[in-house]
């Protein structure tokens, strides 16, 4: 197959993705986690979150962060949203890899209100070829007291080129990645608010 076969094949790929994450998206963004979720804390510490065991799953990050103290990764001094920043209240993060075949290596983060959580999780989407985690779109979600959720889709940078001779982690960018994201959040939720509400539905 040549390289202009790929092109093409990879950017029907992107379109198909698109569409189907934005229905997923319509459907079930703001749904309640749980009828009976509305949660005024969280039943463990977020530190012990760190020794969870989850299918495909390895916790990376388990760490408090206080109230107005969050500083975007990555991003320079002068273009942190200061304002929003400092209106985050105190959440637990969470980063982890989920690798549902042998070549993937899909990253996320599941932010979890301390405290108010309304009971509802609200996963952010990416643009293009994504290849990193939305934390800038998290913060509103995490403001709003959901617990919120992104991925890098499975691969860094914003080309293609990481496609090549990878076909599992096309299918990680095209609708695996956001789906094993979902599944491993819900438990993630459930064990932080200590509740059996975490079925693996994802989305």
């Amino acid at each position: 197959m040549s390289r202009t076969q790929v092109a093409v094949l990879l950017y029907a790929v992107l379109i198909l993705s698109v569409i189907c994450v934005a229905q997923s998206t319509s459907q079930k963004q703001g749904a309640p986690f749980n009828s009976s979720a509305q949660s005024s804390g969280a039943a463990v510490s977020c530190e012990s979150l760190s020794s969870l065991s989850l299918p495909n799953t390895t916790v990376t990050l388990a760490q408090s962060i206080p109230r107005g103290t969050f500083v975007l990764p990555g991003v320079a001094a002068a273009e942190q949203p200061k304002s929003s920043l400092e209106a985050m209240p105190t959440f637990c993060r969470v980063a982890a890899t989920l690798k549902p075949t042998n070549d993937s290596n899909i990253k996320i983060e599941v932010w979890l209100p301390t405290e108010k959580w309304n009971g509802k999780f609200h996963a952010v989407g990416n643009g293009g070829w994504a290849g990193q985690i939305s934390t800038r779109a998290m913060i509103v979600p995490l403001t709003q007291g959901y617990a919120t959720a992104s991925t890098d889709t499975g691969h860094e940078g914003t080309g293609a080129s990481f496609a090549l001779g990878h076909p599992e982690k096309l299918v990680d960018y095209s609708y695996r990645a956001v789906h094993e994201m979902t599944v491993s959040a819900k438990l993630i939720i459930a064990a932080y608010h200590g509740y059996e509400g975490g079925r693996a539905e994802g989305g």
